[in-house]
């Protein structure tokens, strides 16, 4: 198994000590990126941490350099944006500013006019615009909205993000530890991010069961 950028071969070993490293420690984005562009990773720099974290974990794993996407990473010479949103208009050169977010609310209450925001939705709708046109599906900021109000009209919370290490610790704790407030799950949080354990509620219960005895 070699570096991506053609450096000297890692051994099975190093790799896998990497791995328990990378599993149990908490990296910012700016880090990820980083070791993304050192190892080869392409378009390091235009990538969500998620699909960071998803093309690390595989080269620590395998050894092995793939791209997370099938996104485009060209830059379009025009802007939805500028070309003037509409319902009608297909989704081709998006861009994630508060004019288009505006107008997605705005189109939204339109069509649902009672309709609450629910936590978590424009990060599903970013995912699914994102697969839709990864598979060549064409698509319209009609259709946007429509799985906007669809996503904030889903019964119950959304099933959990495997890469929202933060946002889904907090849930689990405040879920669990019945009295505790947000300041103190915050609190909770940063303690664990520097621990070298796995970040989530289950491995901080556990330190703290065997702290106990």
């Amino acid at each position: 198994m070699t570096r991506g950028g053609g450096g000297r071969p890692f051994s099975g070993h190093i790799l896998y000590r990497w791995r328990l490293q990378f599993d149990n420690g908490y990296w910012y984005t700016t880090e990820l990126k980083d070791f993304a562009k050192t190892i080869g990773i392409p378009f390091a720099s235009r990538l969500r941490k998620d699909e960071l974290e998803d093309c690390i974990k595989l080269f620590l794993k395998t050894g092995k350099i793939e791209s997370p996407t099938n996104r485009s990473f060209s830059i379009p010479s025009t802007k939805d944006v500028d070309l003037g949103l509409s319902l009608d208009l297909p989704v081709a050169a998006y861009t994630n500013d508060r004019k288009t977010k505006d107008f997605i609310e705005q189109e939204a209450r339109k069509m649902a006019p009672c309709l609450r925001r629910k936590s978590g939705a424009c990060y599903r709708l970013n995912r699914w615009r994102e697969e839709k046109l990864a598979k060549g599906v064409r698509i319209t900021y009609g259709d946007l909205v429509r799985e906007y109000v669809r996503l904030n009209q889903t019964k119950g919370p959304f099933v959990q993000i495997p890469h929202g290490r933060y946002i889904n610790f907090l849930s689990d704790f405040l879920k669990a530890e019945k009295r505790a407030t947000r300041e103190q799950a915050l609190k909770v949080w940063e303690e664990l991010k520097t621990l070298d354990a796995p970040k989530n509620y289950r491995s901080w219960k556990k330190l703290q069961s065997s702290k106990a005895k």
